[in-house]
């Protein structure tokens, strides 16, 4: 006798269905979510259609591939949009802040405080002491240019402190 042969397989697909719908909740990313409804459609197929187990299995796997075929070209032409795109990327963040010399520009390169930090900085000559604004990042070299008397020195500035 057989552990599973007091089981209804239909039971077994839906159980399986919720507990991938549980670990969805549980594991990063966005895939067993699709496995899930696919087991619990094959569950409810099962119960109407008084499939085999066999057929069942074939039906379970046929669903999860076209679910997560088409759930990944949903996501692909409709990429989920971040309300902060910059939430990782520090580089990106101090783009446009201005920062000041600490270690004389020279030759192209020198270094500039922002913040709490010392960074290394690439830009035209200038002298420790100078306000530069950020204008790009790459890695832990900052490209800077200085900001001219005339140029609005906002509020930004405010996080900046020389010492």
């Amino acid at each position: 006798m057989d552990l599973f042969d007091n089981f209804d397989p239909v039971w077994i697909w839906l159980a399986a269905g919720l507990a991938l719908a549980a670990l969805e909740m549980v594991v990063p990313g966005v895939y067993l979510i699709w496995l899930a409804a696919a087991a619990i459609i094959t569950g409810a197929l099962a119960f109407v259609l008084d499939l085999g187990v066999l057929f069942q299995v074939i039906n379970f796997v046929f669903l999860a591939l076209i679910m997560v075929y088409s759930a990944k070209r949903w996501l692909r032409d409709r990429p989920i949009e971040s309300s902060d795109p910059l939430l990782n990327n520090r580089g990106g963040r101090m783009v446009g802040e201005t920062a000041v010399v600490v270690a004389p520009i020279d030759g192209g390169e020198g270094r500039v405080k922002f913040g709490d930090s010392e960074w290394i900085a690439r830009g035209p000559d200038c002298g420790a002491g100078t306000r530069v604004r950020i204008t790009a990042a790459k890695g832990p070299i900052l490209a800077v240019e200085p900001i001219t008397a005339g140029a609005n020195s906002d509020a930004s500035s405010g996080t900046l402190t020389e010492t």
